[in-house]
């Protein structure tokens, strides 16, 4: 008897990306969200990209992700390894972080 392994279908959740006018902080916030089936996440890449703020790691100032197999954070050109929980407390430890920067750059503006 040929058993069959039963095939993950991905799906993407989210694909948004939100330009930042230069006025308001200049940059990119890319979402990135894939799912299996089941609406479990499979992979993920939050990032905030200005090239005006770091020219290293494509323009990514900060970012997190799970792209080369492990949870991770990006930050100025920098990696380091993060302990993951959920994808919901990763999401909005990004937003966090990132409105901090944002605030940063427009009151040096």
């Amino acid at each position: 008897m040929n058993k069959r392994k039963k095939s993950v279908r991905h799906l993407t959740a989210i694909d948004d990306t939100v330009i930042i006018p230069v006025k308001q902080g200049n940059g990119t916030l890319r979402y990135f969200v894939k799912t299996d089936n089941k609406g479990r996440i499979m992979r993920y890449s939050l990032a905030y990209i200005n090239f005006h703020l770091c020219t290293t790691d494509n323009g990514r100032v900060l970012g997190f992700d799970n792209c080369h197999g492990y949870h991770h954070r990006h930050y100025m050109g920098k990696e380091e390894d993060i302990n993951f929980s959920t994808f919901e407390e990763i999401a909005e430890r990004f937003d966090r972080e990132w409105r901090i920067l944002h605030e940063k750059i427009k009151k040096n503006k």
